[in-house]
């Protein structure tokens, strides 16, 4: 019961800051939404998060799952889409967001052989996102490709990240800090450089310690609470600030995330005040 009260607490002091700015990705509940949908969402309002990334309905209909949303003053401002949909009819991605009302769709992951990610499958994802940003445009939605390290293997004196920054012409970024460092990316170097090209953010920290590499996994248990690992969260998140950034989500993918998110808000707030 304690501990119930102490993230009600935390989660009314930030919601002044909070509303319309950091949100939260739903899968960090993954756990908790497979014994209690609403109850979930309980914990979500108590934080004082409004805005969310998600896309399922968890064996909810539709329109039940958006009462309960509505009712406790959420709302999915972005949707995921899978790789395989946006290539064969992106025309999903589309459908899916407005039955949410969402204006972002990102995209996490490219199937891939892990051994195997080169410049030709770079060059195909790039031409796949254009594509299908095309049309979600003609739509009045944004897609993001969530990178996950594995584009940040070298090329030209650069990554492939770089190729794909460079020439997305109709799909933008969802920088997750987390994957970019452990790829051995700079979340904030490639803000500065492509500021046009970041729309959304993933807002999670690593362990001190955990050597990264090029393949886009981890134990999830090496996600910590915001500004005690080793990411630059505090200098990502002020430049988000001034690149007006829309949304950025908290993603805790640790079996800790019920305890850890409300200190991470916590965190976030301070910055605020500073």
């Amino acid at each position: 019961m304690k501990k119930i009260i102490l993230i009600l607490v935390v989660g009314l002091m930030t919601i002044p800051m909070m509303a319309q700015e950091v949100g939260l990705q739903l899968y960090s509940l993954r756990n908790q939404f497979k014994e209690d949908v609403t109850g979930s969402l309980d914990i979500i309002q108590s934080w004082g998060i409004t805005k969310l990334e998600g896309g399922g309905t968890y064996g909810m209909t539709l329109e039940d799952f958006q009462k309960e949303l509505a009712s406790r003053n959420l709302s999915v401002v972005s949707v995921g889409a899978g790789f395989e949909d946006l290539e064969k009819d992106p025309q999903i991605a589309v459908d899916n967001a407005k039955k949410f009302g969402a204006k972002y769709v990102m995209c996490a992951w490219v199937p891939h052989d892990d051994n195997k990610w080169d410049l030709e499958e770079t060059q195909h994802a790039t031409e796949v996102f254009n594509k299908a940003g095309k049309v979600l445009k003609e739509n009045g939605i944004t897609l993001a490709y969530h990178a996950h390290g594995y584009e940040f293997r070298p090329y030209k004196g650069g990554t492939l990240f770089d190729y794909m920054a460079e020439n997305a012409t109709d799909f933008t970024f969802e920088l997750d800090v987390f994957w970019a460092h452990h790829g051995g990316g700079d979340p904030l170097g490639i803000m500065k450089k492509y500021p046009g090209k970041v729309t959304l953010m993933h807002l999670k920290d690593m362990k001190h310690g955990v050597k990264g590499n090029n393949t886009g996994h981890e134990d999830v248990e090496t996600n910590v609470v915001l500004g005690t690992g080793q990411v630059d969260i505090e200098g990502t998140v002020r430049e988000a600030k001034k690149l007006g950034i829309e949304y950025m989500f908290i993603e805790d993918e640790s079996s800790n995330v019920v305890e850890q998110v409300p200190q991470s808000l916590e965190f976030l707030e301070n910055l605020n005040k500073g």
